[in-house]
């Protein structure tokens, strides 16, 4: 009985053995297919690349079709792999992470990106190619398709920037031609040419107006509740515009003015240009309820002459903003330069507890990246809660791009100088709609969770 046993499990060895021997090599034989540009990267770089690697765009390179691309791969590896490109410094673990413009690849799409490669880069059936996508040219603002042609363009005075020059910070004042109060729902600013993208560093345009008076004892506010026009908006490379979120807007008065304050370097050609401003109109029946305004907080105690960076050090800066009205935190922009590390944003709330928003641990000088909040992850605050900006600045020779560590740096508008400050709009609402719209956001993270599971 025994030995008919031991016969019975030689055999079932034996024919698992054989089912093993044949299947291997054939799993062997079939291994899976690499990705290839027409049906796995095509797509992820429609998403996330073109819009600066194109043809005439910002970038130094297409990155449109394979012939364009292939010869970019060993550098494409780099950066990718080092997630210094698409370029987004947003701390991956801190704050909040739903962003409505989030360019960043996820972890799947850099595997994809990197197996491709790995592979040698191959092309693959031209039947996959996707549709290519239609990029507005140079002559159309980028909010056209989906506003048609703006309702007003304020045009800053040209300036001509010599080929050799010191910076120049040019502050001239364009009257808008407003007749009536109209609200804003989109904003964008460029240059005017190709050219002057390459001597326009960034570009302001604040806002002057005179605002109503708040009647404190009919509306049974503070008086110093109000907000004011605040900037505008702000430009700089990487930057495409603003849309505000539905039912808020900016709000344009009749006799304003746009007070510009554009940054020019020269680049070793005589360039004249200007700044064009699109505003696209909200309809005069829809008036928008909340009134958004885009602020300029510093990471510095006691503001911008606050700055101090003695010579080879790592230095830490904090700027602190009470919230007098309760409001939608709408995006995160920070602002420094060479020697910027990195900075946080937090919101102290009125019972004591701190929430942190959103972290910048790894700043590039060259990126002035706005992080903005996806339509429900954008953080509801209430007045009184305490905006704490922390600022981190590397003054040392382990800063690669650090113009000379043995300088004693404080503010100025310079490069060479420092900053410390974030572009954050929010969008102000009252107590009762503060409290209407953070139960409307339960209820809508309640019911998406639901779906969820």
């Amino acid at each position: 009985m025994a030995q008919s046993v031991v016969r019975v499990l030689a055999s079932v060895l034996v024919a698992a053995c054989a089912v093993l021997c044949v299947s291997a090599p054939a799993a062997a034989r079939e291994p899976a297919a690499a990705p290839t540009f027409t049906k796995d990267i095509k797509p992820i770089f429609q998403a996330k690349c073109e819009s600066c690697h194109r043809p005439n765009s910002i970038a130094p390179m297409s990155l449109v079709t394979y012939e364009e691309t292939r010869p970019w791969a060993r550098s494409i590896r780099t950066r990718v792999a080092a997630r210094q490109m698409p370029p987004w410094h947003i701390d991956r673990a801190v704050g909040v992470q739903q962003f409505a413009n989030d360019r960043s690849l996820s972890d799947r799409e850099v595997e994809t990106i990197l197996e491709w490669l790995n592979a040698g880069a191959p092309m693959g059936d031209p039947k996959d190619m996707p549709p290519a996508v239609t990029w507005p040219n140079d002559g159309e603002w980028n909010f056209k398709a989906m506003f048609g042609e703006p309702d007003l363009v304020i045009r800053s005075p040209k300036h001509t920037m010599p080929a050799q020059a010191q910076d120049v910070w040019y502050k001239p004042v364009t009257p808008t031609g407003v007749t009536e109060p109209r609200w804003v729902r989109a904003i964008e600013i460029r240059p005017s040419t190709i050219k002057g993208r390459r001597v326009t560093h960034h570009a302001l345009a604040r806002l002057q107006q005179e605002e109503p008076k708040v009647d404190a004892a009919a509306t049974g506010s503070d008086e110093d509740e109000d907000v004011g026009p605040g900037l505008f908006m702000e430009w700089a490379v990487g930057k495409q515009g603003e849309i505000m979120r539905p039912n808020s807007g900016k709000l344009l008065l009749p006799g304003s003015k746009i007070v510009w304050d554009i940054h020019l370097h020269a680049v070793g050609e005589e360039i004249t240009d200007q700044v064009e401003m699109a505003v696209y109109f909200y309809p005069k029946e829809q008036a928008p309820k909340y009134r958004q305004v885009l602020g300029l907080f510093h990471a510095i105690q006691g503001g911008a002459r606050g700055l101090d960076i003695p010579p080879n050090t790592t230095t830490v800066h904090q700027g602190v903003h009470v919230m007098k009205k309760a409001g939608r935190i709408e995006n995160f922009q920070p602002h420094m330069h060479l020697r910027g590390k990195g900075m946080s944003m937090e919101a102290i709330l009125p019972d004591g507890t701190t929430r942190t928003l959103s972290l910048v641990s790894q700043y590039s000088f060259n990126w002035h990246n706005n992080y903005i909040y996806a339509e429900d992850a954008a953080p509801l605050l209430p007045k009184g809660t305490v905006l704490r900006f922390t600022s981190w600045h590397d003054n040392t020779k382990n800063n690669p791009v650090n113009p000379d560590p043995d300088q004693w740096v404080g503010w100025g508008d310079r490069t060479v100088d420092e900053m410390a400050h974030a572009w954050v709009n929010i969008t102000y609402m009252s107590d009762e709609d503060f409290k209407a719209e953070t139960e409307r956001r339960k209820a809508t993270t309640s019911t998406t969770a639901g779906q969820r599971e």
